[in-house]
């Protein structure tokens, strides 16, 4: 375990900033006046003020105990929890009919999840999202590698295991896409200590955004100005190389503009459990299996048969086409002839 105490004594505020980003905002809260970063913590606080520390209710002696509280919390929070499997326990729809299904979803599995709009798709994300223990309406129960999960692991703010991308993306931070995904590094203390430069992963994100955003943007591209697609494009990518989150949740990637595919492919091949509700014949007969709602209830498990893996070629030929139709409109052509597409 990481002695803090011994850590903060130490070194100097420079060598901790470098290896723990996150400890900035803890500096940020306390809105301190700027340290000497070339001293130890307990040398630099020598240059505030008496009035600063009266207006605070702290002594010198107690920021450090306090910031090294900071850091065993946060690195604790964030913390890599690897989850191996997530179980589904069935509840019950909505007339209160028993589902009478468990469904074992391992890591780097894709699951689909179909039906009727307004069946009760977005309520069996929900239920995972919170990891229910039967008190949701609909009764089910969630457990992490064949276990319930305590109210703290739970409710935490920090750390959570499980990440959701909804339909709407909307930013309201006046940043840059670069600003963004800084931020986002460091929060999630992602730096020299684990990945050797951050930079290098912030390029990787903004790269892989741009492959699967229909329109292209710019690392200096405000996340105000993004459109829904490249915006839910950026978390995806966000989500696969930032994202601690073992479990992801995905609300009709088709409506978002995006290549959906290659963003699924990118999310299973990063080991994590993906769960997305979906129209989409593509999605729904790519995924390794798909759950059929209806009625608010789980009505059927399918795993994809070899048959349905080979119609996804001809499925994929329509889709081609429609893109090309789409894309052919955008640009102000005309569609004279369907095989001239």
């Amino acid at each position: 375990m990481i002695d803090f105490d011994v850590i903060i004594g130490a070194r100097t505020l420079e060598s901790v900033f470098a290896e723990y980003p996150v400890a900035r905002d803890f500096f940020l809260n306390l809105n301190l006046p700027p340290l000497d970063e070339k001293k130890p913590l307990a040398e630099a606080l020598f240059d505030a003020t008496d009035d600063w520390l009266l207006e605070f209710g702290l002594t010198r002696a107690e920021i450090p105990e306090l910031f090294a509280e900071f850091l065993r919390t946060m690195t604790a929070t964030q913390a890599a929890r690897r989850v191996g499997s997530l179980t589904i326990l069935g509840g019950r729809d909505k007339d209160g009919a028993p589902e009478n299904i468990e469904l074992r979803v391992e890591a780097g599995t894709v699951i689909s999840i179909v039906g009727p709009t307004g069946s009760g798709k977005s309520r069996l994300l929900a239920d995972i999202e919170c990891l229910a223990q039967g008190d949701t309406p609909t009764g089910r129960r969630i457990l992490i590698d064949d276990a319930s999960i305590d109210e703290e692991e739970r409710f935490r703010l920090e750390g959570k295991i499980v990440a959701q991308l909804s339909q709407n993306m909307n930013f309201v931070m006046d940043l840059t896409v670069a600003e963004f995904l800084e931020m986002h590094a460091r929060s999630r203390a992602v730096g020299a200590a684990e990945s050797g430069d951050a930079s290098e992963l912030i390029n990787l994100c903004f790269e892989c955004a741009n492959s699967l955003a229909g329109e292209k943007f710019t690392l200096d591209t405000k996340v105000t100005q993004l459109s829904g697609g490249q915006s839910r494009a950026l978390m995806i990518a966000d989500c696969a190389y930032m994202s601690r989150s073992a479990i992801v949740l995905i609300d009709e990637i088709e409506n978002a503009g995006v290549d959906r595919r290659e963003a699924i492919a990118l999310l299973a091949q990063s080991e994590k459990i993906v769960l997305i509700s979906t129209h989409d014949p593509l999605l729904a007969l790519g995924a390794d299996k798909r759950v059929v709602i209806k009625n608010g209830g789980i009505f059927k498990i399918l795993e994809t048969s070899p048959e349905e893996k080979r119609s996804l070629g001809e499925i994929e030929k329509i889709d081609r086409l429609l893109y090309n139709a789409r894309r052919t409109l955008r640009e102000g052509g005309r569609i004279d002839n369907v095989g001239d597409i």
